[in-house]
C-alpha cells in the first residue's frame, strides 16, 4: 500500500489504484493517519498529478510518495525556500528513521512492538513502566499517557526543533532567537479572566469587573473540555519551574501544554530548577493551556470562546482560546497577589526592581508600556527583575527566572542590555522578520503593537542572581505614561500623595498591550496592577504604606509619556535619555536637594532644575506649545483623577483624599 505524507501534520492513505487527482474527489473522507485523524478539505489539492511538490493554502506543504513501513515515521519538513526532491527527501526519511528523527517528540513514543503482520503493520506494543510525573498527570488529570507523548522539562534547543516542525510561524532570526505566533490573540484578554467563587477564597476575593465569579460545576467543564483537547495532540510538553527567589515564599509551578513555544516561553519565565530538584518535584499549581481550543461561549457565564480560569482551592489554571503566552504569565502573577498577602502577608507588587552599587533598592511600579522594563535594565545598576516582586519582611525578591520586554521599536543603541539579550534561548513573539536574512524589524507593527521577547534574566549581564535583596528599598518611583501631556517628568511626592497617586495607578494604555487596544487611551488601574489583584486595591495600599513608613523610603512620580503637548496635539515621548538622567539624579542624591517649585493642580514639586534635562522641560506649563489650552488640558486631567478615586475614597483617610488634585466643582468623595 502506498501512502501520502503530507507536512506538516497531515496524512492520507492512497489505495494502490488510487492517485491524487481521485483522492481530491473524496474530500469528506476522513483518512486514517499514523497519529491522529484529519479531513482534507477540496481546496487542499493543487495540481499534484504532475507535480507532488505543488500545493494550496496551508494545509498541505509538501506531499512524498513512499512506502507505508512505518506507522510513527515524522513527516518531512521541507527545506527552504524550494520544495524537496524526491530522492532526497528519501535520503532524509532514511537518516531519521536510523537517528530517530526527533528526539524530543518521538523518543518517548519508539517502542519494540511484536506481532507485525501485513494487515497490522504496527503490531502490538507492550506495556512500558510510566515515570512518577505521567502517573501524577494521569490520576490528577486524566492525561492519556499511553496515547500522548509526555515531553518533560525538554532543553531549548528540543522546543527549538519542535516549534520549527509542528508549529506554523517558527523561526530562527539571524541572532538565534525563536519567533513565534500566537495567532489571533496578541495580547491579553483581561475581560475574559475568571476566579473560581468557592468556600476558601470567597471571602478574600476582590470580586467585580476584574475578577469574574466563575462557578465550580463550570470550572469542571472547561477544565475537562482542555484537558480533552490536550489528549488529542500526539505530544505533550511539561514545565516544571519556580514562582518567587525566596526560598521561604516560592511556590511550585507545573505548566502542561500543547505548544513548544508555550513551554520555551514560560521555560523562560519561572525560576528554572536544577536537575536534582526536578527528581521529586510537586506543583503547588497548575497550568492546563489549550489555548488552541476555544471554550464553549454557550456555558454559562462565558462570555466569548477566550477563557482564562483560576480555582485557588484546586490551585489549577485552566487556557482555552487564547494562545498569547502572557496569559500564563500573568496567571501566576494574580497567583501570588492571592497567596502572598493572605497566606504570608507579603506584599505583590507590579514593579521592577534594581540594585546600586551601595545595596540601595530601586522600585518602578507602573503598567506595561510605561518603561518598567526598560528602566529598570540599568548599566550601572544591578537588575533584581522587570515586572513581578515581592516586598516581604527582609527585603525585595523576584518572582520570576526570565524577563518579557516590549520590542516594537527596539534598538541597540536605545536599549543595548534588552537588544543583546536577544539569542539563542529567547523567544520572539509577533516579529516581523527578513525571509532571507532572518533580521528582525523592530519597528515593524504588521502583526501586532505589542511584540515582545521572553529571555532568561541571565541574558542580562548585570543581573543580580539570586534575584533578591536582603535591602528594603530607597526610592519608590510610580511610573506613568501621560498621553496629554500635562503631568510633569517628575515629582517628589509626599506620603499622602505616594498613597494617592499609588491607588489611582494613572496612566495612558499603550497601543498592543491590551487585546482591541490600538491607540493611547487614558486609563486608571488601581495599584498600578488592576488586571492582576485578587484582593480589594486598599488591602496592598495600606501594607505599601506600612512598609514605606517603617523604611523611610523616597517615593516620586516619573512621567515616560509626552511633553510639550499631547500625543494627538503635537507632543512628543519623553526622550529616554532625560528619563534616564533623572533617574541617575534619583539614585546620586541629587534631585533630593534640589530646589523645588509647586505645580498647579496637582499640587506636585516639580525640581526647578536637573542635570542632563532642560530646565522648561521640567514644567509642563513652560514647555506647552500644544494647540489645545494647557489649562483646559490639566483641569480634565484633574477631574478624572477625581472621579476616578471616589471608589476608593470611603476607605481612605481624609489626608489621603486630600492629596489629590484640587478642581473646581470637583470633590473626590462619594456624593
Amino acid at each position: 500500500m502506498d501512502s501520502l505524507i503530507v507536512y506538516p501534520t497531515t496524512v492520507a492513505l492512497l489505495l494502490p489504484s488510487e492517485d491524487l487527482a481521485t483522492l481530491a474527489q473524496r474530500p469528506t473522507d476522513t483518512y486514517n493517519l499514523p497519529s491522529r485523524s484529519a479531513r482534507l478539505p477540496p481546496d487542499c489539492i493543487g495540481d499534484a498529478t504532475t507535480n507532488l511538490g505543488t500545493v494550496r493554502q496551508s494545509y498541505i506543504q509538501e506531499a512524498v510518495r513512499m512506502p507505508f513501513e512505518d506507522s510513527t515515521l515524522p513527516p518531512i519538513r521541507p527545506s527552504s525556500p524550494g520544495p524537496l526532491s524526491g530522492a532526497f527527501a528519501r535520503q532524509q526519511i532514511s537518516k531519521q528513521q536510523r537517528n530517530n528523527y526527533h528526539s524530543s517528540s518521538l523518543s518517548t513514543m519508539v517502542s519494540a512492538s511484536v506481532n507485525k503482520t501485513g494487515l497490522h503493520p504496527g503490531g502490538v506494543e507492550p506495556q512500558r513502566e510510566h515515570t512518577d510525573l505521567e502517573e501524577e498527570l494521569h490520576e490528577r488529570a486524566h492525561i492519556d499517557y499511553d496515547r500522548v507523548a509526555i515531553i518533560a522539562n525538554p532543553s531549548a534547543a528540543a522546543l527549538y526543533e519542535d516549534a520549527l516542525v509542528y508549529e506554523t510561524g517558527s523561526a530562527i532570526t539571524s541572532t538565534g532567537a525563536m519567533t513565534a505566533y500566537s495567532g489571533a490573540k496578541t495580547g491579553r484578554s483581561p475581560l475574559d479572566k475568571r476566579i473560581v467563587k468557592e468556600e476558601g477564597s470567597e471571602k478574600e476575593v476582590w470580586w467585580g469587573p476584574v475578577n469574574k465569579p466563575m462557578t465550580p460545576e463550570v470550572w469542571k467543564i472547561n477544565r475537562e473540555r482542555a484537558v480533552d483537547y490536550l489528549n488529542t495532540r500526539n505530544r505533550i510538553y511539561v514545565v516544571d519551574g519556580f514562582a518567587g527567589w525566596d526560598e521561604r515564599y516560592r511556590i511550585n509551578v507545573r505548566v502542561v501544554c500543547a505548544r513548544a513555544y508555550h513551554a520555551l516561553f514560560m521555560r523562560n519565565m519561572l525560576i528554572r530548577p536544577k536537575r536534582e530538584e526536578l527528581e521529586h518535584f510537586k506543583p503547588d499549581y497548575t497550568i492546563y493551556n489549550a489555548g488552541s481550543f476555544p471554550a464553549n461561549r454557550f456555558t454559562t457565564g462565558m462570555t466569548s470562546a477566550t477563557s482564562v480560569a483560576i480555582n485557588f482551592s484546586d490551585q489549577e489554571m485552566v487556557i482555552l482560546g487564547t494562545e498569547y503566552a502572557g496569559e500564563m504569565k500573568k496567571g501566576i502573577f494574580t497567583v501570588l497577589f492571592y497567596e502572598m498577602p493572605v497566606k504570608h502577608n507579603v506584599l505583590t507588587l507590579h514593579s521592577s526592581a534594581n540594585e546600586g552599587r551601595d545595596g540601595d533598592v530601586t522600585v518602578f511600579f507602573g503598567l506595561s508600556g510605561t518603561g518598567k522594563t526598560t528602566l529598570s535594565a540599568d548599566p550601572k545598576r544591578a537588575l533584581i527583575g522587570d515586572d513581578e516582586h515581592c516586598w516581604s519582611d527582609r527585603g525585595v525578591f523576584n518572582i520570576e527566572g526570565g524577563c518579557y520586554a516590549k520590542c516594537i521599536g527596539l534598538s541597540a543603541e536605545k536599549e543595548p542590555d534588552i537588544f543583546n539579550a536577544i539569542k539563542f534561548g529567547s523567544v520572539l513573539e509577533n516579529v516581523v522578520f527578513n525571509p532571507e536574512t532572518r533580521e528582525v524589524d523592530y519597528d515593524d507593527a504588521t502583526l501586532t503593537e505589542n511584540t515582545r521577547c521572553a529571555y532568561p534574566i541571565e541574558y542580562i549581564h548585570n543581573a543580580k542572581i539570586p534575584c533578591l535583596s536582603m535591602n528594603h528599598p530607597t526610592n519608590i518611583i510610580l511610573l506613568t505614561c501621560d498621553a496629554r501631556g500635562v503631568l510633569p517628568p517628575i515629582s517628589k511626592l509626599t506620603p499622602e500623595q505616594t498613597m494617592f497617586h499609588f491607588i489611582s495607578g494613572y496612566t495612558s494604555k499603550m497601543a498592543g498591550t491590551e487585546d482591541g487596544v490600538t491607540e493611547p487611551q487614558a486609563t486608571f488601574s488601581s495599584c498600578f496592577a488592576q488586571p492582576f489583584l485578587a484582593l480589594h486595591p486598599m488591602r496592598y495600599a495600606k501594607m505599601l504604606s506600612d512598609k514605606i513608613k517603617e523604611h523611610n523610603a523616597n517615593a516620586w512620580l516619573l512621567n515616560t509619556g509626552w511633553v510639550g503637548a499631547g500625543a494627538t496635539t503635537g507632543g512628543k515621548r519623553c526622550p529616554l535619555k532625560y528619563t534616564r538622567a533623572i533617574l541617575d539624579a534619583i539614585h546620586s542624591g541629587e534631585l533630593a536637594k534640589t530646589e523645588y517649585e509647586t505645580y498647579e493642580t496637582f499640587n506636585l514639586n516639580v525640581p526647578k532644575a536637573c542635570s542632563g534635562v532642560p530646565d522648561e522641560l521640567l514644567n509642563p506649563k513652560k514647555s506647552w506649545t500644544g494647540t489645545a489650552d494647557f489649562k483646559e488640558e490639566v483641569t480634565k486631567l484633574g477631574g478624572l483623577f477625581i472621579e476616578n478615586f471616589k471608589k476608593y475614597s470611603d476607605q481612605a483617610t481624609p489626608d489621603v483624599v486630600k492629596a489629590g488634585p484640587e478642581v473646581e466643582g470637583h470633590s473626590a468623595k462619594k456624593n
